[in-house]
């Protein structure tokens, strides 16, 4: 449905330019969306695959290993739609004091993706409402290292922006002025916690993480923390019990689709054609997610009966092989913390399963060797199952 514009312009500077911005309506949309019986069986073919993704990670024997890895993964590939090189391995490496192979600012970024995640994962359990403030607080930690760290982390923008152009006169998109932000965002978050009305959880996050997008609160970071919001939505909603939906991989597939109807419900106001792409993207990604948990558990399986086999059941390797499960790159003290192995235990295990080719070592910055279980990194690094 055409609604035709679904907000205001006003003239606003940026740059020493004159530029028109953007001032988006409070949501929802007027007239209210129209769920046609196409849009709701896709809307219903993302329900019944996020049930699928939700009801897998209760069967699994350790829901912490798919969210460690799948909070890590997303986390390089939404970082990676904003320009970082910095590869999975490249992250966890970093994580265990190791010696990134890519620019540190690129690795630190991505690192400060999975900390702002994982903030607001916490002070939603412990109570705290989706809103603005935690908005910035996940947004502090998004931005506090890397290249981001000089643009006013967890701070409203108090200047202009705009979106493609080399200036706010030739930008693709304007969005609101700084003095409209608070209200922008006030509206935002009484949408999100179901005023004046509810909505359904997809349509929730769908309607949200576009608004938010426009809104563009931040001097830098907006496009990943706007990601971000919508497996917390979802967790919020009781929809998904751990933010194990990650979208970005898709939108990056697709990315002048996603732009384009980005500004069509700008301009247009066509929140339908916005929810029919947003509900395919989020069934193919939960798939992709269930395929990816299977073949996880699979692996583990296939390599545990190697090890037996081919390893006479060496306790030692089969203590480590379990360990790099939950931390498939690992440090010796990370691994004691897990299972309790020495060092001499973990260095004859280690021997075991390089010998198998399932295990390589890397050294970290101050020689220390650093663990990697190879196929399992390997399985994580695909884009697609």
């Amino acid at each position: 449905m055409r609604r035709g514009l679904t907000g205001t312009y006003e003239y606003s500077i940026a740059g020493g330019d004159t530029c028109q911005a953007f001032v988006p309506l409070p949501l929802p949309p007027r007239p209210a969306l129209s769920l046609d019986a196409d849009l709701q069986e896709r809307l219903n073919a993302a329900h019944l695959a996020l049930g699928r993704l939700d009801g897998l990670s209760l069967l699994m024997p350790e829901t912490s290993v798919l969210l460690y890895s799948y909070v890590r993964k997303e986390a390089v590939m939404s970082s990676r739609i904003e320009g970082t090189q910095s590869s999975l391995a490249d992250l966890l490496i970093y994580e265990a004091d190791g010696a990134p192979g890519s620019p540190l600012d690129d690795v630190r970024e991505v690192s400060c993706y999975v900390a702002a995640l994982e903030h607001g994962r916490d002070r939603m359990r412990q109570g705290m409402p989706l809103c603005t403030r935690l908005m910035n607080d996940m947004h502090r930690r998004l931005m506090t290292q890397g290249r981001g760290r000089g643009k006013a982390p967890g701070e409203l923008r108090r200047t202009q922006n705009w979106i493609g152009g080399a200036s706010a006169a030739s930008a693709s998109f304007v969005p609101p002025p700084p003095h409209r932000l608070e209200r922008c965002l006030s509206d935002l978050e009484k949408f999100i916690n179901d005023q004046p009305e509810r909505h359904p959880s997809l349509v929730k996050a769908a309607m949200a993480h576009l608004q938010f997008e426009t809104i563009h609160p931040y001097l830098d970071g907006n496009g990943r923390l706007g990601r971000l919001l919508i497996p917390l939505i979802l967790v919020s909603e009781g929809v998904l019990r751990e933010p194990l939906l990650y979208l970005s991989l898709y939108f990056k597939s697709c990315r002048n689709d996603y732009y384009d109807l980005l500004q069509a419900v700008r301009e247009h106001g066509d929140w339908e054609s916005w929810l029919s792409f947003f509900a395919t993207a989020v069934q193919v990604a939960a798939m992709q997610a269930v395929e990816m948990t299977l073949a996880i558990t699979r692996l583990f399986t296939v390599d545990g009966a190697r090890i037996r086999r081919e390893a006479r059941a060496d306790e030692d390797a089969l203590r480590l092989h379990h360990a790099l499960f939950s931390r498939p790159v690992a440090r010796r003290v990370d691994i004691t913390a897990f299972n309790g192995q020495d060092a001499a235990a973990i260095d004859r295990g280690a021997r075991v399963l390089t010998g198998l080719g399932l295990l390589r070592t890397v050294f970290g910055t101050a020689g220390e060797p650093i663990y990697v279980y190879t196929a399992y990194l390997d399985l994580l690094n695909r884009e697609a199952p």
